[in-house]
């Protein structure tokens, strides 16, 4: 049976070696899943040898995938050591706290409800002593928090220890972070694992981040720690290079969550290319599913890649040429050469039959805006003169968060007016829900405060629209908008009842509906509502006055029911 992780809703389901699990290792388990050995058997191909900490296990399914995913594709061309990151489902829920840190963390930081994080360590040196002339092996950190920089600097770390002193190392290492900090949003952190000490900040949604010396200011170690400006960020000029002329095409087909297949000769390149596209929205979380790197061997293969008239809103990084004819399908591929260059053209045809030896991105996609020429320019005159690349990322970052603001601007306006008026809520009657979301209203909004306000890039912003609105992009984040929008009408909603006068409401209403009243606020006052400490008191004193209008034999049966 495969582990479980403790939630709000599984409490009273887990077994009681799981329970000793959790109160041993508590707070390793907000942090990471496991950390897991993967090697190469003779008779069994790539197999799990062994799983950190002790007591954590994991489904036949959940080996077999991560056991795939740990080794590149083809291992001819990975001599030495190599990384990669990857995703795979995981049914196990989140933790108490990773549901805690999820409320008030950034979306794009928010632990995976629905996937792991694998982050892998390969190595393979010749070795005459071995059957096969070659020792091959992998670490993989697993766990449900995108912070890819930490995590790929843990695991540089944890690997290399562990091929020079075995599992003594590994157990160490679980042991140090199950001393970390508790995982909370908004907080500096210091990091120790195997005598490195790790400094970072991961954000919330009202301190959004930090830089670098704002986190040396903040925190004062005895150790001088390794600090991590910034926790999940990865150098996204370096993974687009290759592909940067056709940066905004990209951000289209990103936007709008088209299929894209990602080819390149090893997992570390396609990877860091998958991750650099789900970025470049930012700061809307990229909603469709992705893959950084994929194998043949993933049991969801035939699932992302059977022949359909629409391919599945999916990024994948794949490093095997058999991709090139099963996905000759999908509507758009980009194919790294073996080293980037700002030469690599847009390829647009109908087939990718000629991928093997022709880098590119080929699509038949139609742009709706305009690419911004000058920002292309900048970055190529920067490859010339060997700009450093964290410049190069900087002015990526700055160009796209400026586009995503512009585009996303107005439908913030727009689902802002959806708001009821107050005067339409009543303390005695249900909340009002936010208007319907009409897509030809919020197009009538864009002539006077549409992107063009703050962008200079034209084109067919509606049509653009239109696309995103059929997205799980938009999906994502109409739910939360609108979650947010109906919280904020329950909690005005309480308000006004908390300043109501229950003991006048209450004239000449029959029993039935004083008592029905009373057990709303019992219940609301159970639910932990959406509302100040002040204004729960106010409610408990509401309750209170209706209590004391009632008869004594209906306060016994309330009573009784309490």
């Amino acid at each position: 049976m495969a582990f479980r992780r403790e939630s709000s809703e599984d409490i009273d389901i887990l077994t009681l070696e799981e329970r000793e699990f959790q109160v041993k290792w508590n707070r390793f388990s907000d942090w990471l899943h496991c950390i897991c050995v993967v090697t190469f058997d003779l008779e069994l191909g790539q197999a799990m040898e062994s799983v950190y900490p002790p007591g954590v296990t994991l489904s036949d399914q959940e080996k077999c995938n991560i056991c795939y995913l740990a080794f590149p594709d083809s291992n001819s061309g990975c001599m030495g050591d190599t990384q990669f990151h990857v995703r795979l489902r995981s049914l196990a829920p989140l933790t108490r706290q990773q549901l805690r840190y999820n409320e008030d963390s950034v979306p794009t930081l928010r632990a995976d409800s629905t996937h792991y994080w694998g982050f892998v360590y390969f190595r393979q040196v010749k070795d005459p002593s071995l059957p096969r002339g070659y020792f091959q092996k992998s670490i993989i950190l697993l766990t449900r928090l995108p912070f890819i920089n930490l995590y790929y600097k843990v695991i540089q770390l944890i690997a290399p220890k562990h091929f020079e002193d075995g599992e003594s190392s590994l157990e160490a290492a679980c042991h140090d972070i199950n001393r970390w900090p508790v995982l909370d949003a908004g907080q500096n952190m210091l990091l120790p694992v195997l005598g490195t000490v790790f400094q970072s900040y991961i954000p919330n949604q009202q301190t959004g981040k930090v830089i670098r010396s704002d986190i040396i200011k903040q925190i004062h170690s005895p150790n001088v720690p390794h600090i991590i400006a910034s926790i999940q960020d990865v150098n996204v000029f370096d993974a687009l290079a290759g592909v940067i002329s056709h940066l905004h095409l990209l951000w289209e087909l990103v936007l709008t969550a088209e299929p894209i297949v990602v080819m390149a000769s090893s997992p570390t390149e396609c990877s860091a290319l998958v991750q650099a596209l789900t970025y470049l929205i930012q700061p809307l979380p990229f909603a469709a599913e992705y893959r950084p790197y994929f194998t043949i061997h993933d049991s969801e293969f035939k699932e992302f890649t059977r022949k359909q008239y629409n391919p599945p809103c999916i990024i994948l990084g794949v490093t095997n040429p058999f991709f090139t004819k099963t996905l000759q399908h999908w509507p758009h591929t980009i194919k790294l050469g073996d080293s980037a260059s700002i030469k690599t053209k847009l390829r647009k045809v109908g087939s990718i039959k000629h991928l093997d030896t022709a880098p590119g991105v080929y699509t038949q996609y139609k742009p709706f805006l305009e690419k911004d020429k000058a920002i292309i320019k900048k970055l190529h005159n920067g490859m010339k003169t060997d700009r450093p690349s964290e410049v190069q990322t900087a002015m990526v970052k700055r160009h796209l968060l400026e586009l995503t603001q512009s585009f996303m601007i107005p439908l913030e306006r727009y689902m802002a007016s959806l708001m009821p008026l107050q005067k339409n809520i009543s303390p005695y009657r249900a909340p009002p829900i936010p208007n319907p979301f009409n897509p030809e209203d919020f197009f009538a909004t864009l002539q006077q405060a549409g992107p063009h306000l703050t962008t200079g890039i034209k084109g067919d912003w509606i049509g653009l629209y239109r696309n995103f609105f059929r997205t799980p992009n938009f999906g994502a984040w109409f739910h939360e908008r609108h979650s947010k929008l109906t919280n904020k009408l329950h909690a005005l909603q309480l308000e006004a009842l908390a300043e109501s006068d229950l003991k006048r409401w209450s004239i000449g209403k029959k029993e039935v509906e004083i008592v029905d009243m009373v057990l709303k606020l019992r219940e609301v006052l159970k639910s932990d509502p959406p509302v100040a400490d002040n204004t729960r008191t106010l409610l408990a004193r509401r309750l209170e006055d209706l209590n004391c209008v009632l008869p004594d034999d209906m306060k016994s049966i309330l009573n009784a029911k309490s």
